[in-house]
């Protein structure tokens, strides 16, 4: 196989790290791949247009949600397959498509799977994979991630949530394909690609990331309680049985808010603005998964 490369975030690690992964794919007949690692995801692009000018017609990602939505990002409307490797502390991209957290079958997969052509969302001009957000739900991943999640497991974000809540309501007006749909105050807001947007919480179980829409749902609990049992549907998986949640699906999504708040895309936390226009891009982006979840 030509034109293989390696775009790798040095930072993270996956079964015997960067040198084991070297050994697979010359195992496999990819003994010189262009390889190219980055300290920190924000250096990601710039590799990965040194990657396309070398012709590369295969990417190996090595790295989380972070590393691969930046990718994504340089990537989507590009004629080149990804493979990913899923060697971050967080890998829903990897997740929801099936690919294990185990190097020599993630290699397999990236050299013999099947290609499947992906949606991605645009959300203020950055493309991402698995979800958007704003509100709690960067508050909830910051806090679950310090060490909470690693002893509670995915309860984690009812608690964190829980904690939160007051700080992150505000007022928000959304459209969704040029029509009015929500008006008032909310706490969270999620646009997903996938089913599971969080944590392995499956918040969009009807999702598929090649439909040609995205989901979005709003939270309005307000207050402890109210979060706590919307978190508890969330983590059984019936977040739409919620009182204090509404969901949609869509194309076009214009969110308007009464003040300057961060958002979030893939886990990565972005400047506060107080708009946020988002679109589905179908079939913008090829990714190698097995056989089984081509079908």
């Amino acid at each position: 196989m030509t034109g293989v490369g390696v775009l790798a975030h040095s930072a993270k690690t996956l079964g015997g790290g960067l040198d084991e992964l070297r050994k697979t794919l010359a195992t496999n007949g990819i003994s010189d791949p262009m390889w190219c690692e980055v300290p920190k995801s924000r250096f990601v692009p710039e590799q990965v247009e040194k990657l396309l000018k070398e012709g590369v017609e295969l990417i190996f990602v090595w790295g989380g949600d972070g590393t691969v939505q930046r990718v994504i990002d340089a990537v989507a409307g590009v004629p080149v397959a990804l493979a990913i490797l899923p060697a971050g502390t967080a890998n829903l991209f990897a997740t929801n498509l099936g690919i294990p957290k185990d190097l020599e079958e993630a290699v397999k997969i990236g050299l013999n799977g099947d290609q499947r052509q992906l949606d991605v969302g645009l959300i203020n001009r950055e493309h991402f994979g698995v979800m958007a957000g704003t509100g709690l739900d960067a508050l909830m991943i910051r806090d679950a991630d310090a060490g909470l999640k690693d002893k509670v497991g995915r309860f984690a974000y009812v608690w964190t949530g829980a904690k939160n809540v007051r700080k992150a309501s505000v007022k928000m007006r959304i459209e969704v394909d040029g029509t009015a749909w929500f008006k008032g105050k909310a706490s969270c807001l999620l646009i997903g690609n996938v089913g599971d947007v969080i944590g392995g919480i499956s918040v969009f179980p009807d999702a598929q990331p090649d439909d040609g829409l995205l989901n979005l749902g709003v939270v309005t609990a307000s207050g402890a309680m109210d979060w706590v049992r919307t978190l508890g549907r969330s983590v059984i998986g019936d977040a739409e049985g919620s009182p204090f949640v509404e969901t949609t699906i869509g194309r076009t999504f214009d969110i308007r808010l009464d003040k300057a708040v961060p958002y979030e895309i893939d886990g990565g936390v972005r400047k506060k603005t107080k708009r946020l226009k988002c679109k589905v891009e179908p079939g913008a982006i090829t990714v190698r998964v097995s056989r089984e979840e081509g079908r």
